[in-house]
C-alpha cells in the first residue's frame, strides 16, 4: 500500500502542475507589479482593487485564447500572426518591437529596485556601507546580470520552469506571511471592488501602470511557446485550461495580497513610497526586522523572477516570428540578451529613483496590448483552423470586453504619460 502524500508534497505537486502557467507568474509578478501594488495601497488603500480583478480575469481570458489555439494548431503566436492575418507580418513585427520596448523599460526599473533593496537591506547590518551606494549598486546590479546571463546560457526549458517555481513559491509565502502580520479591515477590501479612478496627478498613469503589468502582452505571446516546451499536444486540453485559470487566481491573489499589505501598514499611516526602503520599513515597528526580512524575500523573488523572462523576450520574440525553437546557446540568444542586460542597468548606472522609474516604464506595456488582443480574437474564431475547437459565445465576450478595456487603458496612459512628463 502506497504512501499519502503529505501536505508539503502536494503544494509541490500543484506548483509543478501549473507548467506554462509559471512564467506567465513570473512575467507578470515582478518588482514592477510589487512597487504598482505598494504605491497604490499605500496611497489610495484598495481603491483600485477593482482594476487588478478585471485585469487578472482577462488575462484568463487571453492566457485561455492563446493556450488553446497552440494546443489545437501547434503553431507559435507570431508566425500564426505572419501566416494568417492580413497585414500579420506588419502587426508581428510591431508587436515584436514594442513588446520588446516594453519588457526592456520594465528591466530598467526591476533591476533598480532589486539592486537597491540588497544594499538596503546590507546596510541594516553594515551601516558603514551607506556612504557607497552608488559604487555598492552598481556592483549588485553587474552582479545579478551576470548571474542571471549564466543560468540562460546553461538552462533549457525544464531548467527555467524549475528556477522560477523557486522564485514564484518564495514570493508568495513571502507576501502571505507579510499579510498575516498587518491585516487590514475586510470592509476597506471590499470597498476597493466598487469601480472608482484616483482624481489626483499620477492617479491616470498608476492604472495604466496597473493593468500594463498585469496584463502584460509578453505573457499570452509567450504562452504558446512555453506550451511547446512544456510539450504538451491535443490530448492536453484541459491541462491547458486549467493551468491558465491557476495561473490568473495566483496572479490576483499575490498581487491582492501585496496591496493590502501596504494598505495595513501604510495607507492608515498617511506614509507615501518615495524610495526601495519605504516599501518595507512601515513593517518593522509591528514585527521588527524579522517583518523585513520575509518582505524583502518576496519582493526580491519578484524581481529576479521577473529579469530571468525579459532578458528571454526578444530572442523569444523572434523565435516565435519564425515559428522555431528558441536555441539559448546561439550567438543571435547571447548578443540580444546581452543588449537588454546593458539597457537593463541604466537607473543603477545614472543614480535615478527606480521607485518612479517603475511605475513610469510600466505604462508603455499597455500600448500593443490592443493589436495582441485583435490578432488572437481572429485566430480563434478561423474555422478552418480551429475547427470544433473555435471561440465560442463565452470566449469572444471575454475577448472583446478585453479589448475594449484595453484600449480604455490606454488611452488613460496617453494622458497620465503627457500629465507626468508635462509636470
Amino acid at each position: 500500500m502506497s504512501e499519502k502524500p503529505s501536505f508539503l508534497k502536494k503544494i509541490s505537486l500543484f506548483v509543478l502542475a501549473i507548467g506554462p502557467g509559471i512564467f506567465a507568474i513570473g512575467y507578470t509578478i515582478g518588482t514592477g507589479s510589487v512597487t504598482s501594488m505598494i504605491v497604490a495601497g499605500s496611497t489610495y488603500g484598495m481603491q483600485l482593487l477593482w482594476v487588478l480583478l478585471l485585469s487578472c480575469i482577462f488575462s484568463w481570458v487571453l492566457m485561455e485564447a492563446y493556450g488553446r489555439y497552440a494546443i489545437v494548431t501547434g503553431e507559435t503566436a507570431l508566425y500564426a500572426f505572419r501566416k494568417h492575418l492580413k497585414y500579420g507580418k506588419l502587426a508581428a513585427l510591431l508587436v515584436i518591437a514594442g513588446v520588446t520596448f516594453g519588457q526592456w523599460n520594465s528591466l530598467i526599473g526591476i533591476l533598480g529596485i532589486s539592486s537597491n533593496i540588497i544594499f538596503e537591506t546590507l546596510s541594516l547590518f553594515f551601516p558603514s556601507f551607506q556612504g557607497n551606494q552608488y559604487v555598492l549598486v552598481i556592483v549588485i546590479a553587474f552582479v545579478i546580470i551576470i548571474i542571471m546571463n549564466i543560468l540562460l546560457w546553461v538552462g533549457k526549458y525544464t531548467f527555467f520552469e524549475k528556477v522560477l517555481i523557486f522564485f514564484v513559491t518564495i514570493m508568495a509565502v513571502s507576501f502571505l506571511g507579510s499579510l498575516f502580520v498587518v491585516i487590514p479591515p475586510a470592509g476597506d477590501m471590499v470597498k476597493g471592488l466598487i469601480p472608482s479612478i484616483p482624481q489626483v496627478e499620477g492617479g491616470k498613469m498608476l492604472v495604466a501602470a496597473f493593468v500594463g503589468t498585469t496584463m502584460a502582452a509578453a505573457t499570452f505571446l509567450s504562452r504558446p511557446l512555453f506550451i511547446r516546451g512544456k510539450g504538451w499536444g491535443y490530448d492536453d486540453l484541459k491541462n491547458q485550461q486549467r493551468d491558465a485559470m491557476s495561473a490568473a487566481f495566483f496572479l490576483f491573489f499575490i498581487s491582492a495580497s501585496i496591496m493590502a499589505v501596504a494598505m495595513g501598514s501604510m495607507y492608515y499611516k498617511g506614509q507615501a513610497v518615495t524610495k526601495v526602503l519605504d516599501m518595507v520599513n512601515a513593517l518593522e515597528p509591528v514585527a521588527g526586522k524579522f517583518a523585513i526580512a520575509i518582505f524583502l524575500f518576496g519582493v526580491l523573488s519578484a524581481g529576479l523572477s521577473s529579469i530571468f523572462p525579459i532578458l528571454m523576450i526578444a530572442p523569444m520574440l523572434i523565435a516565435d516570428y519564425r515559428s522555431g525553437k528558441l536555441d539559448t546557446s546561439s550567438k543571435q540568444f547571447k548578443i540580444l540578451v546581452g543588449i537588454a542586460s546593458l539597457i537593463g542597468l541604466v537607473v543603477p548606472l545614472f543614480d535615478a529613483n527606480p521607485v518612479q522609474a517603475q511605475i513610469a516604464t510600466q505604462v508603455f506595456n499597455v500600448f500593443i496590448l490592443p493589436v495582441v488582443i485583435i490578432g488572437i480574437l481572429v485566430l480563434v474564431n478561423n474555422e478552418k483552423l480551429m475547427g470544433k475547437h473555435k471561440a465560442g459565445m463565452t470566449l469572444n465576450i471575454g475577448m472583446v470586453a478585453a479589448l475594449v478595456f484595453s484600449l480604455i487603458i490606454s488611452y488613460n496612459g496617453v494622458l497620465g504619460i503627457l500629465q507626468y512628463f508635462g509636470s
